[in-house]
């Protein structure tokens, strides 16, 4: 999305997060493959637009925050979005001017309404026993490149944080990379704790599927 023709070196941005809709899936796929080229996990991936769909939006319906939920982050230079019964949350931001988008119109907004898409958030319910509590577990926070480092993550996070403590749900987790240094000092910021004793165990693949015969 290019911001329009300004003298002045910033401009104004609005971001809504907002539930997903079954157009935002092909989107919403080809953010999780540059996650996955981003994490050098592209020979994992194995994600269709039929197979999120079908797990994303199940029918009948299941409720928000109590089961897998997306998320997507749209964007407008024009003016503000009407809010509508999709919508987390819309907020007004100052950033840099211009924004080299090469990948505008590969992210053009569905609606219609000339906006792009530029980030995606999925999380689902987990528990702690120790609390004990429902948390929310996020499996992917996704800025798309040219958006990032304008405050659009730390404005995804911080409202799915609210929300699980507006439900009165014990914590938020996640996993980060090791070396994604920047993505660590950034959560750190936002006031997490990263466990350095913790390690993630998977049985996934032939390892996982050798059990239906046991």
């Amino acid at each position: 999305m290019s911001s329009p023709s300004s003298a002045a070196e910033t401009t104004t941005l609005w971001a809504e997060l907002r539930h997903a809709e079954p157009s935002d899936v092909p989107f919403i796929r080809r953010m999780i493959y540059q996650m996955a080229e981003f994490e050098r996990l592209t020979h994992i991936f194995s994600a269709t637009d039929s197979s999120l769909l079908s797990i994303l939006f199940p029918s009948p319906p299941l409720p928000p925050f109590f089961s897998l939920t997306p998320l997507a982050l749209y964007l407008s230079f024009t003016s503000p979005p009407v809010r509508s019964s999709q919508t987390l949350s819309i907020t007004q931001f100052s950033i840099p001017f211009p924004v080299a988008d090469p990948d505008e119109s590969d992210f053009a907004s569905p609606l219609g309404d000339g906006r792009c898409i530029a980030g995606f958030v999925i999380c689902f319910p987990n528990y702690s026993t120790f609390l004990p509590k429902m948390g929310l577990y996020i499996e992917h926070i996704f800025v798309r490149e040219p958006w990032r480092r304008m405050g659009l993550g730390k404005f995804m996070l911080s409202l799915v944080a609210k929300k699980a403590a507006e439900l009165g749900m014990g914590r938020v987790d996640w996993c980060v990379l090791d070396w994604n240094v920047n993505a660590i000092e950034f959560y750190k910021g936002m006031g997490a704790e990263v466990f350095q004793e913790w390690r993630i165990c998977r049985l996934t693949g032939p390892s996982l599927e050798k059990y239906k015969d046991d």
